[in-house]
């Protein structure tokens, strides 16, 4: 990851903050912020489809984070000071979790079609759609993955030995 061309020429980075399942992305996060570049992470609004992605100020700002009721380490819902990254230059670059992703390109959440609405946004924005990969361990790549329409694809993969 750290070495991918995308990620080295990108300034503004979303990334998850990942569950136990999921790759881990906490060295990521260290090395956005020791290269100097701005890292936002996901505010999943319940019972909607909605999410934002507010910028941390540091690697250690996680630990400020609340704990959500899905065991998600997030900003707070009452943080107004946080920028949100469509509020400003708009997103270079999203690093994408999932269950399960196919070489397509398609890309099964978790169900409420966060990332899909956010990257809707992101379209509509003046900087345009980031580059998105998502990070995936080989046992999550498929034959295929069910798709919906308003599904986006991921427009690369990583997984060990892709």
């Amino acid at each position: 990851v750290i070495g991918h061309p995308k990620y080295q020429e990108s300034k503004r980075i979303a990334i998850f903050l990942s569950m136990p399942d999921e790759i881990q992305t906490e060295e990521i996060i260290k090395d956005i912020f020791k290269h100097s570049k701005e890292c936002f992470i996901p505010r999943y609004k319940p019972h909607s489809n909605h999410m934002d992605m507010l910028k941390l100020s540091s690697a250690e700002d996680i630990s400020s984070l609340t704990l959500t009721s899905w065991n998600i380490l997030q900003p707070s819902d009452d943080d107004r000071v946080r920028e949100e990254a469509l509020a400003g230059g708009g997103l270079d670059l999203i690093f994408m979790p999932g269950l399960g992703f196919d070489k397509k390109g398609n890309r099964l959440g978790r169900g409420k079609g966060y990332y899909d609405t956010y990257l809707e946004r992101c379209i509509k924005h003046p900087s345009g759609k980031p580059y998105t990969i998502a990070l995936a361990f080989r046992e999550q790549i498929c034959e295929s993955v069910p798709v919906a329409e308003n599904d986006v694809q991921v427009d690369e993969i990583l997984y060990e030995d892709c």
